[in-house]
């Protein structure tokens, strides 16, 4: 998620571990909630590319950037929080022992953060695009009048959208996950609260709303409706497997176009059309968020501040 904060300051967030990630314009910084209490609290520097900054000036192709900007970031943000957990559940180890074994665990912690997340984005892909195209191939078969290109993908996207409310309801029902979508209120909640130049005090910043206009989940809704005009341009004569490697090249079109709606609600969030546009994402989020509890708002204030006040390297707060 991206909003517009004070003067250049441009806000992002994330949820991740007991904790939340914010991004700036040159670093982000990600606070987590230790089982002790304290609030451990650590930026790292953007990435810097001269031709990823003339990609992300260009319409269509700065969303993609954006997007594999953010799944980076997203990465070692996970990756911080995750090792912050394994960190209290394992038992303590002296300096020495520690130091002997950081660089072996830190290798073998990257490459399974890695795995987990190239399992996890394929088997995206294969829930939210390949399953909805063999669903509604079987539907077609069964009720001819599906098999028109335009009622084809108009019953896939509706399948897509399905599956992917479906899945969210599911995995909130996990404990952890129910916390993960309280963070993610709590991020929100600090957005709010800083973008209206409030006090960034828990208290203060619990009166604000869960639900941002700007949010990734509402991405993701725009994706999958968006993904419904962009595959229509795929060959309706083509074999199932030839469909779903078309839709794997077509993705990036689909969020590039996505973030310029996303962009457009944003400029004109005020406007009647803005907020019917941005409205079923809202709608969705009271799905991925959850009211948080004043320590959580805490944790989101400690990365906002940390962010905002510019680059360091790591502090521990007291909560």
């Amino acid at each position: 998620m991206s909003a517009p904060g004070r003067g250049e300051f441009v806000l992002g967030g994330q949820a991740v571990i007991e904790g939340v990630m914010m991004k700036g314009t040159g670093t982000y910084a990600v606070a987590v909630r230790k089982q002790s209490g304290e609030i451990r609290v650590r930026d790292f520097p953007l990435p810097q590319s001269g031709a990823g900054k003339r990609l992300a000036r260009m319409p269509v192709l700065r969303g993609v950037v954006t997007m594999v900007a953010m799944l980076s970031i997203g990465y070692r943000a996970l990756r911080f929080s995750a090792d912050e957990a394994i960190d209290d559940a394992e038992p303590r180890e002296t300096g020495r022992d520690r130091a002997a074994g950081a660089k072996g665990e830190g290798r073998d912690g990257s490459l399974a953060m890695a795995g987990a997340m190239a399992l996890a984005l394929l088997l995206g892909l294969g829930l939210f695009f390949w399953l909805p195209l063999v669903l509604t191939r079987l539907s077609a078969a069964f009720l001819p009048a599906l098999s028109g290109r335009l009622a084809f993908n108009i019953v896939d996207g509706v399948i897509r959208v399905l599956v992917f409310v479906l899945y969210v309801l599911g995995i909130g029902m996990m404990g952890e996950i129910r916390r993960i979508f309280q963070y993610h209120g709590a991020e929100h909640k600090a957005v709010h609260a800083y973008e209206r130049k409030a006090e960034l005090v828990p208290e203060s910043v619990a009166r604000y709303s869960c639900l941002h206009p700007r949010c990734g989940t509402s991405f993701l809704l725009f994706v999958m409706v968006i993904s419904i005009a962009v595959f229509s341009l795929i060959p309706h004569e083509s074999s199932l497997l030839a469909k779903a490697l078309m839709r794997l090249v077509l993705l990036p079109a689909v969020a590039g176009i996505s973030y310029e709606v996303l962009r457009l609600s944003a400029k004109h969030g005020d406007s009647g059309f803005s907020r019917a546009l941005v409205a079923p994402g809202l709608l969705l989020q009271r799905l991925t968020t959850r009211e948080p509890d004043l320590s959580q708002i805490e944790v989101a204030i400690a990365s906002l501040r940390r962010v905002a006040r510019g680059a360091g390297s790591e502090e521990r707060l007291v909560g």
